[in-house]
Formats: structure tokens, sequence, C-alpha cells
């Protein structure tokens, strides 16, 4: 389902590197259990769903790594991992989701957000492109974004937007 792929993308980063010491103490900061939730878009123009997510988050020096689940409807969980390598400020790496192919991550950090380019392995609301923001909002914040753009209209579409809070 490519709604948990967006769910899982917005939700997995980890990173491998020799990134500079502010890139690790920023890495650091994402460690940690996390949980919480937030609203998928299933399809352009339909609904969105409540989701819930889990996440395990684990750094050291220059890598960081997360791994987690998100659930809708109560019975539906998806799986999720991505490896992202930090070079100074640029990021650059893959996904992994409910399609069990990889997508491809590039993008930078701006103060306490990384901004990443996906491609996706397959097309996801009508192309293979999305922007992701990944937010550290406080000391135990997390809040995750995917935007994509609806072809018809040309407009930039929130299609999954996470609020996650370290336990």
């Amino acid at each position: 389902m490519r709604v948990f792929s967006a769910i899982a993308l917005t939700c997995a980063t980890c990173l491998f590197s020799n990134a500079s010491a502010s890139e690790e103490d920023f890495l650091k900061s994402i460690e940690g259990q996390w949980t919480g939730g937030g609203a998928v878009l299933t399809k352009l123009g339909g609904s969105k769903v409540d989701v819930s997510c889990k996440m395990q988050s684990d750094a050291n020096l220059s890598s960081f790594s997360m791994n987690g689940s998100c659930r809708a409807f109560a019975v539906v969980t998806r799986s999720f991992t991505a490896k992202v390598k930090a070079s100074g400020e640029a990021y650059s790496g893959i996904y992994v989701g409910a399609s069990g192919k990889p997508s491809k991550l590039v993008g930078s950090r701006d103060g306490n957000t990384i901004k990443l380019d996906v491609t996706w392995a397959n097309k996801i609301y009508g192309d293979r492109q999305a922007k992701m923001t990944i937010e550290k909002v406080g000391e135990d914040g997390l809040r995750i974004r995917t935007i994509d753009r609806d072809p018809a209209s040309g407009k930039s579409i929130v299609t999954t937007q996470l609020e996650l809070r370290r336990r």
C-alpha cells in the first residue's frame, strides 16, 4: 500500500558517514524510541487516514538508524527501514518500505530540519518524485512530512504528516 510507503519513508532515516561534529550531535539528538501518530492521504483527492507509529532509532558517532512500523485501521501494519549517508550537511541514501523496493533520498539539513528529495521506486500519486522533511521539535518531538505534487493541478499536497514524541 503506497500510503504506508510514504509514512515509512518520512519516518525512516539512518545515517552512516564521516559527518561533521554538528551533524553527529544532531543525529544523536534523534536517537531513541518514538511513538505518535498523524494522518496519511490514501490517494490524491481522497480522504486522510489516521495512523499510529512506533520507531526505534540508534546513533553512534556519525551513524544513525531508524526501524519501525505504522498502523492504520487497527489491523493494517507496515514496516520500514532506511539508510542515509551524511557528508557534512549533505544527505543521501535509500528507503525500503511496504513495496520492498529501494527509493532514493537526497538532501541536506537546514537547522533542525532534514530536507530530502525522494525518488520512489515506483510511481506514487502519479509520479516518482516527492519532498520529505524530518524536523526536530524541542527536546522530545519529531515532525515528519511528505509532500507530493498533484499532477492535475500542479499544487503541492501534504500526503503524510506525523507528530512523534520520544518515549
